[in-house]
């Protein structure tokens, strides 16, 4: 009796085990509000950050404050016997041609790669913004601390790569601090396409612009909703591509939106105290963000941000009309707020980097049976895969099966007309991949 009930254990806890990542407990708990408050005041206190202010002193303007973030990332390297490497990556923009460039100047990204000890080409990236603006874009004299805007993302990307340098993955992590977004998306271009020419496979880039506000300007709080915006389908998709989703579906199920529907599961396993809102859209209403590039390039790639922004401190120069404080100061940042996105970054950002490659060349039949069936392609490293469904209108990946380490399955019973299904690779550690959506069909 007492060896059927320690057999029942054992049977429950390799469940739960297969099903829970403890590790990613402790980098929740590891996350700092007091480190995140300082990174922001510390890059508030550089004045402006307007991408084409002063990169000689080193107390104020760009130049300081990207040399202040390499040297945080390299400090952090130290610490985990140099297994981040930190570098510049830049581009010059002129200002012919360019409305918002008030002077020709490079802009200059701060890229930190902890590298992966099995797929070191394979990479998740996090980022924050490192500039910030006055009223007038064009203004890189008057003070413009961007102390939301986005000195909140960029801490928190600074803040992950502390947690996370603390364990090793299979695959790479990138953190990095993006110039140019207010002018253009200028930095996020130039590091899209230094990826495309140096042939990174990028799982995907998690865009984190405006961490810290709980406050709408419409007066709602809340300290528990962010959003994820998403593309619905890739950009660089084909014509042909486009003709077979009339007949095959797919309009919400291009990769963007798998790595949105990721994080949202992710987030709501670990972290069920907060509400991850899914917002089909590329970006903010007639808005862009630093994610966008990559989309353009055909990467992965998404926004996370605050559910209700305050745009009295956005793109304000600071001042005090009609009894309302302008301006995108430090005191408006709810730093327990930013911690929790922090932490949903740095546990999606763990979740990635030590699962396996997604499964290749998905392919699905059986029109006109009572049964879907399905065949992929294996990869080296996956221990199984689990075949994913849903009905079709809805937003989440609700039924699941488990279908072990085979390259084709029969789902029996599972009338293929009704529902849409992906297919995810599990680890040797039960870590999952993003699903991928079929891109053929077969009889």
């Amino acid at each position: 009796m007492k060896k059927c009930i320690s057999l029942a254990l054992l049977l429950v806890s390799l469940s739960i085990s297969a099903q829970t990542n403890m590790k990613l407990y402790d980098i929740i708990d590891s996350v700092s509000e007091k480190r995140l408050k300082n990174d922001v005041q510390t890059l508030a206190n550089f004045g402006t950050r307007n991408t084409f202010s002063d990169t000689i002193s080193n107390t104020r303007g760009i130049g300081a404050a990207r040399r202040w973030i390499k040297a945080e990332f390299e400090s952090i390297s130290k610490k985990c016997n140099n297994c981040i490497d930190a570098f510049y990556q830049k581009d010059f923009v002129t200002k012919e041609g360019n409305r918002r460039v008030p002077h020709d100047a490079w802009v200059v990204n701060v890229v930190a790669i902890q590298k992966g000890t099995k797929y070191p080409n394979r990479f998740i990236i996090m980022s924050g913004d490192i500039d910030s603006r006055a009223s007038d874009t064009m203004d890189f004299t008057t003070d413009a601390p961007g102390a939301n805007d986005n000195a909140s993302g960029m801490a928190g990307t600074i803040e992950a790569a502390r947690v996370l340098s603390k364990y090793k993955f299979e695959n790479s992590i990138i953190y990095v601090g993006l110039s140019g977004e207010e002018q253009g998306l200028f930095g996020g271009a130039g590091l899209a396409k230094y990826a495309k020419d140096k042939g990174w496979d990028i799982i995907g880039i998690l865009n984190n612009d405006m961490i810290g506000n709980i406050k709408g300007v419409d007066g709602v709080i809340d300290n528990r909703t962010f959003r994820i915006f998403s593309e619905p389908v890739p950009q660089t998709e084909t014509e042909k591509e486009r003709k077979q989703r009339r007949f095959y579906g797919g309009e919400v199920d291009g990769i963007s939106r798998q790595l949105a529907r990721y994080i949202y599961t992710t987030t709501k396993n670990y972290m069920p105290e907060m509400n991850p809102m899914m917002v089909y859209r590329l970006d903010r209403f007639g808005r862009g963000g630093h994610h966008r590039p990559f989309n353009d390039l055909g990467y992965a790639g998404i926004r996370i941000m605050e559910a209700h922004e305050n745009y009295t401190q956005q793109h304000q120069d600071i001042r005090e009309e009609n009894g309302i404080k302008y301006g995108d100061v430090v005191e408006h940042v709810n730093f327990g707020y930013t911690k929790k996105l922090t932490a949903v970054n740095a546990i999606n950002l763990a979740s990635l980097a030590e699962a396996p490659p997604a499964p290749s060349n998905v392919a699905i039949g059986g029109i006109v049976e009572a049964s879907a069936k399905f065949k992929w392609d294996k990869i080296k490293g996956a221990k199984g895969y689990k075949i994913y469904w849903r009905d079709t209108t809805s937003p989440t990946w609700d039924n699941s099966r488990y279908v072990g380490d085979v390259s084709e399955f029969l789902l029996k019973g599972i009338v293929i007309d009704n529902f849409f299904f992906g297919v995810a690779s599990v680890g040797q550690n039960g870590v999952e991949s993003m699903i991928v959506f079929p891109n053929k069909t077969f009889r």
